[in-house]
């Protein structure tokens, strides 16, 4: 295949970027054709392996915590921060959750909600991919649904014991510091639990069909202790993860966009290429228009996420607009693999090519961290002022 052609029907690179924005994209975009993608077929087939080797190559790139400030982050805007999840989402949606959930579901929640202390102990390390980080919320019997979490927080002494199951749980097995949500006698706590205490257990989750590039695991807390001092004191109630996954949903949806720009360029480099009936399969009319829907949606996708970025650097982010980007821009990413997967007819379904890769990644992407319907009903409410039955 020839050298990555992404679209950008409306110039946005000459109009709506800053060369500082461009840079970090060009740059993440150079490494991930030059490092990433070159190992992923290898990853792919080992089901659940993610390349760590090169975790010091992405922290010198200031991929993790990108758009935090101070404490060794790159302190980049969010459209910059947007751009860089893209190129990564455009290698594989494992890798965009690597970065995404060290930078947006762990990072962010010190950050955000953890000590002075805290936020010199941890982050630096953590920028520097010397300390991975997992989000343990989601929990067997409770996905979407965060209000039924039972995984319990008890006061003992001067500190805490942690007892519950957490699944779904990206990077788990990796991580040296988990992000531990669970039910105190007042309310939902953030618990920051170094992996290796005692009756902390990671088990890795196999025989995947999506995401098989990326680490998911089952963690298991048996009478895990951590003192007070471990505690984020600014997260109290679901406020404190669902702040956190507002900033996860906002990488997938630029990230979703990278996914749907790579399939769109091979569908294209493939069709011109390929001769059907004494011609290209480029120049049948039924080709033309799949291209042509693909190229219009990713463009839409492209102006939403360019105008929440904005909005978020300006300070008037609201969830709702998250919503909308991550319910459209991943299922039209979705409905893109599955097009191009189609072109490319027999061939397709063979890892030469990546769109398959990509579709089935996407299935995966479509439910977490709020599935399709989820956010759909977050808008519908939004619209109405209504909670559906």
């Amino acid at each position: 295949m020839a050298e990555y052609s992404p679209p950008d029907f409306l110039l946005l690179d000459e109009s709506q970027f800053s060369e500082e924005e461009r840079m970090v994209r060009d740059s993440v975009r150079d490494w991930v054709s030059g490092e990433f993608l070159p190992r992923i077929q290898e990853h792919v087939r080992r089901d659940g392996s993610f390349p760590m080797e090169l975790t010091p190559q992405m922290a010198e790139l200031g991929m993790f915590g990108a758009n935090l400030k101070g404490h060794g982050c790159a302190g980049m805007n969010n459209v910059a921060y947007g751009l860089l999840m893209q190129e990564l989402e455009r290698g594989d949606s494992g890798l965009r959750s690597f970065a995404s959930v060290q930078g947006s579901l762990c990072m962010y929640p010190i950050h955000a909600y953890g000590t002075e202390e805290q936020k010199e102990r941890w982050l630096p390390d953590m920028a520097a991919g010397e300390v991975i980080g997992c989000f343990a919320l989601t929990e067997p019997d409770f996905g979407s649904f965060v209000g039924g979490m039972v995984t319990k927080a008890e006061r003992k002494g001067d500190g805490w014991v942690l007892n519950g199951v957490k699944r779904w749980i990206t990077n788990g097995s990796l991580a040296k510091l988990a992000i531990v949500w669970a039910r105190s006698e007042d309310g939902v706590r953030g618990f920051l639990v170094e992996t290796e205490r005692p009756g902390f257990v990671a088990r890795d989750i196999k025989g995947k069909f999506s995401l098989r590039a990326s680490v998911t695991s089952e963690l298991f807390l048996e009478n895990v202790e951590v003192p007070d001092e471990n505690r984020l004191p600014g997260a109290k109630g679901l406020g404190g993860p669902l702040g956190c996954l507002t900033q996860a949903r906002y990488g997938i949806a630029w990230g979703a966009i990278g996914a749907a720009m790579a399939c769109y360029d091979e569908a294209v480099q493939y069709t011109r290429d390929r001769v059907v009936q004494g011609g290209p399969l480029a120049g049948k009319q039924l080709t033309q228009m799949k291209l042509a829907e693909m190229l219009t949606e990713i463009t839409k996708a492209q102006l939403l996420a360019l105008q929440v970025g904005r909005l978020k650097d300006e300070g008037k982010l609201h969830h709702t607009m998250v919503s909308m980007i991550k319910r459209n821009n991943v299922d039209i990413a979705l409905r893109i693999a599955r097009e191009a997967r189609d072109l490319l007819g027999a061939n397709g379904i063979v890892d030469d090519y990546q769109s398959m890769r990509h579709m089935l990644n996407l299935e995966t992407v479509r439910t977490y961290e709020g599935t399709h319907d989820v956010h759909t009903l977050i808008l519908g409410e939004h619209i109405t002022g209504l909670r559906a039955l």
